[in-house]
């Protein structure tokens, strides 16, 4: 509300129209549903004591929902968004072995293990290494 100017209508963010619509919404939809669900068949007249404490109980939940979130909602700092971090591009890196990009089940020539290293058995097979089996 800092940054709003007089006579500027407000954005959904700040305005009251946003969550009332969105609890309105909410509070048709239990009233249908319970307008339908709660008489038990066609047979019987429609319930609509039940339908209206459904939408009431409905509207005030999710007003309530929306404006706790709507209070607890703060802008990010400006530094954040700026520099150079390390998932600002999704682009794919030339060299292997930068974040696993295309390098997923090879190994480039200065990381390949000898048979006889700790480790060097397959993965998921269940040998434990050079001539060991599955337990």
């Amino acid at each position: 509300m800092a940054h709003q100017k007089p006579g500027e209508p407000r954005n959904l963010r700040t305005s009251v129209k946003g969550p009332l619509m969105f609890s309105a919404f909410w509070a048709v939809v239990a009233f249908i549903a319970v307008l339908i669900f709660a008489s038990g068949g066609s047979a019987r007249s429609p319930r609509f004591d039940l339908a209206f404490i459904a939408a009431g109980i409905a509207f005030i939940v999710t007003l309530v929902v929306a404006a706790m979130l709507s209070m607890s909602y703060k802008d990010n700092a400006a530094h954040l968004g700026k520099g150079s971090g390390v998932n600002l591009s999704s682009a794919r890196k030339s060299s292997p072995g930068h974040g696993g990009h295309g390098t997923q089940g090879t190994q480039s020539e200065g990381t390949q293990r000898r048979p006889d290293a700790p480790g060097a058995g397959t993965a998921g097979t269940g040998e434990s290494g050079p001539g060991g089996g599955a337990s």
